[in-house]
């Protein structure tokens, strides 16, 4: 007994000086635990995501500790680091704030943990791996679906969260396809806002006195999601103006689906969510494993060239709604058909 009380005794004075190395190790390599933390649940599309992304981790032996920030920087910062001492083998992460990550993103790999950036990327830090869809894409058919509908006229363009460096890209994309038509004058950009937190409400004001300021005369607006989108019909509608003006989206969202069909929106980009979640699952899991992922690119963050897996979107219009049908994404009954 004195022989194992001694032993004791000298461990945890070897403890206290520092004689022991903190492991790096976390969870066992066949059972990874991975921390999702996501900018904003209340999101629809986010949800989808989550429990995508959980049920592909679970099916490979994963756990999953998700974090919701509600669209507030300061707490998904502090989520991150709680993620952190809860030592997760990998982070994935859908920032709020694309640039102020950094010190967050230092301490993770200081603790020997992964990081991914899901579907926007993270700028400025050292990010292990990114994983999206073509946004510049989605950016282009975003602006031919409304010139397809709308090839000559006044535009506005209503852009996302100027926090989300996806907006950015979206916007990138839209020019590709406008500026030779600008250059033209077959088309005129009347107003372009970017729109705070991708808020409906905030999209409806902007949309409101744009549509003030042009007296009605707006043939096409280049909305950046269906959230935005829908608070750009929102506005058209109270000057009985939906339908009759060319709006798009993105995400595939129940109600921007619903619009589609019913013709007052002229299109929306479907991301098969199923497929990003559960190849950023994987992507997860064969990081925390120390395997080699296979990615299609490299895209620079500011930091570094950054190891990219990017998905190819589909254009989605009244036409071919189905798809979302053929797909599981929604019921027939869902999108009242």
């Amino acid at each position: 007994m004195k022989h194992k009380a001694l032993h004791t005794l000298l461990a945890v004075s070897m403890i206290a000086a520092g004689m022991f190395a903190t492991p790096q190790a976390h969870a066992s390599k066949e059972a990874p635990v991975i921390g999702f933390s996501i900018d904003d649940l209340r999101v629809e599309r986010w949800t989808r995501d989550r429990d995508y992304f959980i049920a592909a981790a679970k099916a490979k032996g994963a756990t999953v500790k998700v974090s919701s920030a509600d669209g507030n920087e300061a707490k998904q910062q502090s989520q991150i680091e709680n993620l952190i001492a809860q030592k997760v083998d990998v982070l994935v992460i859908v920032p709020f704030n694309a640039k102020t990550l950094t010190n967050v993103i230092a301490q993770a790999q200081k603790a020997g943990i992964k990081v991914i950036s899901y579907d926007r990327l993270i700028l400025g830090a050292d990010v292990d791996a990114y994983i999206s869809f073509d946004n510049e894409k989605v950016g282009e058919m975003q602006a031919q679906g409304v010139v397809n509908a709308a090839p000559k006229g006044n535009y506005f363009l209503l852009g996302g969260a100027p926090t989300d460096n996806n907006a950015k890209i979206l916007r990138q994309g839209q020019m590709k396809v406008l500026q030779p038509l600008i250059d033209k004058g077959d088309i005129k950009i009347v107003g372009q806002q970017w729109t705070n937190e991708w808020l409906a409400a905030n999209a409806l004001k902007i949309v409101e006195n744009a549509l003030t300021a042009n007296k009605n005369n707006i043939q096409g607006i280049v909305a950046s999601n269906d959230g935005t989108a829908g608070g750009a019909i929102q506005a058209l509608e109270g000057q009985k103006l939906a339908g009759k003006v060319a709006v798009s989206g993105q995400d595939a969202d129940l109600a921007g689906v619903k619009r589609v069909i019913a013709g007052t929106q002229t299109m929306t980009v479907y991301k098969p969510i199923k497929q990003i979640a559960t190849d950023a699952a994987e992507l997860s899991v064969q990081l925390a494993k120390g395997e080699t992922p296979k990615y299609t690119s490299k895209l620079n963050n500011g930091k570094k060239d950054v190891d990219t897996i990017l998905l190819t979107p589909t254009l989605l219009t009244k036409a071919n709604a189905d798809v979302v049908v053929k797909d599981g994404f929604y019921t027939k009954a869902q999108l009242g058909l």
